[in-house]
């Protein structure tokens, strides 16, 4: 039998609070400095003290962004797409930072979509208030700034990419060899406006008013840019006015108007040969606001994503569909090969209670727990992190390099208490062992979490519609959603626990067990294969060959500690201080991602895909076909090189000229979240056929071969 005592117990409880704290994005490049380079970028942090940065002085610090050619990053408000680039900064006690001093935007070429940004090259400039509680060191008197920076980079595709950062700067001493850097900056800065501006809401429009302009701009036509998000239609029909001196503007309102603020603050922008100017002011909006629209469902073929508008307090009918989606798709996740590796942990157990009809039921309920808890845990942090602005989806806890390697830091122990080569009681006091032994409901219920964190990067058919709604919806029936999923993962076991007669038809314990457990130990030695895989995905070779190396060096000090006597302290000191030297070594090759790349690349047939892609295959009259994926997820992969790689399949593809793409979500991608929430949909696989004219078909989880050719011959 398994024999999950305390240790066992702190183990997966580990790996299952690193889920939840360890944050995810896709690094750009991690080493503490004050530049990062990347293919599309080079992002450098800089400082402006010319006085020092002592007590009672300001010292700007900003983020410069060099742009390659034809990309750009995004203003504060991105428009109708992008994301924001953001700034999270480390200080010492006593400094205080200010907010980004935006420069002034420019609308910008997003295929078809309009969307306010920055090309070329931008400084993002900070204030920082230095406080008399700010106490720099007496032997090394300096201010040390540290920069945790994320930005999205989009030409065609888009990039999630972000940077670490650090400057030391003497606090006594001038720092100003960035002067003309951060002048540029300030002259780049909207001027504030002192007039009085006003809004007046006019049905879906609003009636804008700035007095205060210059009065060289008069007669002139000027650009509008609000600095609230998803309030103005930013690719709506608007004019505008000069009535003397006051410059006036009539603006449609956003159709997925998230807000309704007693006040909005407002950019114009005038461009006289290539001068660009920028006037800031706050405006007071009077009037009642419109209703807010229902969510509007996506433009066929599109994959534009709109924020979905406030949901009614009450139940929509469609609530309960989505619930007996989750249950039945909940109950099919345990067919799936994420979940394979923890039947053998449920095998054994109910073997172990074939005699014991009241363990059984215990064991049951249990793990019931376990699985349905685990469900709202993982559920709910997704809410939480996805309404503090994170762009996530299900499964998004392996699009972290440190989880996907703890997971296979505990399968491997599994797989060696398995095999043999140690029991968990070795490590612990016999009296733990004892009292673990008396509660064998524990280890059922932390086999529901392990069950759990499993099956969490997969997404089973039924699953994926109702894990779509379940981000629409208010938080309590969200997770009445989750726990449904947790339901039908567990239902199975829980009538085989309670079932008299599954239990006269498992075999009795007996000495096969042993052969058992060993063999279970190859199925969790191949999902340490496939994650060891999933790793150098997203960190190269340098972070897989890291991760064997250090599960190498954890399996020696295990086998270590099962030695006796003199040998065992010699061997397991040395092999534990070598683990420590090797992890502080070599570890960072495995946290941190390689250069990203944004989508898989592109092949003689499939293309990478990127936001508006879509659209223009589909303007040429060709259907489109979409390949939501991720090296995680083990249904994509079986789908890919099963029913995506047929002969018969990829021959009708061609004979309808299908365009093939995939959009690659093994990395976070705020593009690809998007994209798929367009679809009502949370996680991979998705796969979606668009026709010109048509609406998109999006195909089952699970791929059939007729499936697919079936839908073929209906383009």
């Amino acid at each position: 039998m398994i024999s999950l005592t305390l240790l066992y117990r702190r183990l997966i409880a580990f790996v299952f609070v690193a889920i939840c704290a360890i944050p995810t994005g896709a690094t750009a490049q991690n080493s503490l400095k004050n530049v990062v380079t990347t293919e599309q970028m080079r992002a450098e942090l800089m400082a402006y003290a010319p006085d020092g940065a002592d007590a009672g002085k300001t010292v700007w610090v900003g983020l410069q962004l060099q742009h390659a050619p034809e990309w750009h990053t995004y203003w504060k408000n991105s428009g109708e797409s992008g994301q924001p680039t953001e700034l999270h900064w480390t200080l010492p006690v006593g400094v205080i930072a200010g907010d980004i001093a935006w420069p002034v935007p420019k609308k910008l070429p997003t295929s078809g979509l309009v969307t306010y940004g920055f090309d070329g090259t931008v400084l993002l400039p900070v204030p920082l208030t230095i406080t008399p509680d700010f106490k720099p060191s007496v032997l090394n008197p300096e201010l040390e700034i540290k920069l945790q920076a994320s930005w999205l980079i989009c030409k065609q595709e888009c990039v999630p990419q972000d940077g670490e950062f650090v400057l030391r700067l003497p606090t006594k001493s001038s720092t100003a060899l960035n002067a003309t850097e951060f002048q540029n900056a300030d002259k780049a800065r909207p001027l504030a406006l002192s007039g009085p501006s006003s809004i007046a809401i006019d049905g879906q429009t609003l009636k804008v008013s700035v007095p205060g302009l210059p009065a060289a701009l008069q007669g002139k036509t000027l650009e509008l840019f609000p600095e609230t998000p998803d309030v103005v239609d930013p690719a709506g029909a608007w004019k505008q006015a000069w009535d003397g001196a006051v410059w006036t503007a009539t603006v449609p309102l956003s159709p997925q108007r998230s807000s309704s603020p007693d006040r909005l603050p407002l950019v114009l922008v005038s461009d006289v040969a290539g001068q660009r100017s920028g006037f800031g002011t706050l405006a007071n909006i009077s009037g009642t606001w419109p209703t807010q629209a229902a969510t509007p469902t996506a433009p066929t073929g599109s994959l534009a994503v709109t924020k979905p508008a406030s949901l009614p307090a009450h139940v929509p009918p469609s609530f309960w569909l989505a619930l007996l989606g989750a249950l039945l798709g909940g109950m099919i996740l345990n067919l799936m090969p994420c979940v394979f590796p923890v039947l053998a942990i449920k095998v054994v157990s109910f073997t172990r209670h074939a005699d014991d009809r009241h363990g059984h039921h215990v064991s049951g309920l249990a793990y019931s727990a376990g699985v349905v808890l685990s469900f709202l845990a993982l559920g709910a942090l997704m809410l939480a992190l996805r309404s503090a602005g994170e762009e996530l989806g299900w499964g998004f806890q392996l699009q972290s390099p440190a989880v996907v390697a703890s997971l296979a830091a505990l399968f491997t122990i599994i797989g060696l208490n398995l095999a043999g080569l140690f029991e968990f009681g070795q490590f612990v006091p016999s009296s733990v062992a004892v009292l673990e032994a008396k509660n064998p409901a524990i280890n059922a219920f932390l086999s529901g979490i392990l069950a759990v964190v499993i099956a969490s990067p997969c997404t089973a058919p039924f699953m994926g519609a109702s894990l779509g709604l379940a981000l629409s919806l208010p938080s309590l029936q969200a997770l009445a959603i989750f726990a449904a999923l947790g339901a039908g993962m567990a239902l199975p076991y829980l009538a085989a626990s309670w079932s008299p007669a599954l239990a006269r038809l498992l075999p009795r314990p007996g000495a096969w067990m042993d052969t058992f457990k060993h063999l279970m130990a190859f199925p969790m030695f191949a999902t340490v294969i496939w994650l060891v895989w999933v790793l150098g995905q997203q960190t190269g070779i340098d972070g897989a060959a890291s991760l064997l190396v250090l599960l190498m060096g954890l399996a020696t000090v295990i086998w270590a500690l099962t030695l006796h006597g003199r040998a065992r302290l010699l061997i397991a000191s040395f092999s534990i201080a070598l683990f420590l030297v090797t992890t502080w070594a070599i570890g960072k090759n495995v946290v941190h991602f390689s250069e990203p790349v944004g989508s898989v690349a592109s092949t003689e047939r499939w293309q990478a895909w990127a936001p508006g892609k879509v659209d223009q295959a589909l303007a040429t009259g060709a259907p489109v076909f979409v390949d939501f994926t991720a090296t995680w997820c083990v249904t994509c992969q079986y789908n890919k090189k099963n029913a995506l790689a047929n002969t018969d399949v990829l021959a009708d593809l061609d004979a309808k000229k299908v365009t093939l793409m995939r959009a690659d979500w093994t990395r976070r991608d705020p593009a690809i979240t998007e994209a798929l929430a367009a679809l009502g949909r949370n996680g991979v696989p998705v796969y979606v056929f668009y026709t010109p004219g048509k609406a998109p078909v999006v195909l089952s989880e699970i791929l059939s071969v007729s499936e697919v050719r079936t839908a073929i011959a209906g383009l």
